[in-house]
């Protein structure tokens, strides 16, 4: 449980409702549940530049920065996919760029999708992750470069 201290809030409560499920139907329900949460994504932003690589599903993933805040939006056309994507989007969403890198992905042990995730989608969970700390870092550099 000290591992959801450092969690930022929203993160925290995602990990909490997952851990009410001990069944795995459920947590992939929960799952869908968090993919239908996601606005559509825009067909533009299907761009190279926002691909998460290494996914076997398709996966896209962008980040814009307003008043210091980091906000993601996400798409995958793999439903369980798509929910990992509607979590991270969630969870990271409205976090600055170094409270995002501070965050590590073993926090999905927590949620206990990791014994349910097949290895390609965990290491897609894995993938996706690291690209939000990349693009969220990506917005601080560019905030910075304007700044100056």
């Amino acid at each position: 449980m000290s591992a959801n201290t450092a969690l930022p809030p929203t993160l925290a409560k995602i990990v909490q409702r997952f851990q009410r499920h001990s069944d795995p139907k459920q947590r992939y329900e929960q799952l869908l549940w968090y993919a239908k949460r996601l606005p559509p994504f825009p067909e533009s932003n299907k761009q190279p530049e926002n691909k998460v690589s290494g996914c076997v599903s398709q996966v896209y993933i962008t980040a814009t920065l307003a008043d210091g805040k980091v906000s993601f939006e996400g798409d995958s056309d793999a439903q369980l996919v798509k929910g990992l994507v509607g979590l991270l989007v969630e969870g990271l969403s409205g976090l600055t760029p170094a409270e995002i890198v501070s965050v590590t992905p073993d926090f999905i042990q927590d949620t206990g999708l990791n014994v349910s995730l097949t290895p390609s989608r965990a290491n897609g969970f894995y993938n996706i992750f690291q690209m939000m700390r990349n693009k969220a870092l990506g917005c601080e550099v560019s905030a910075q470069a304007e700044a100056n």
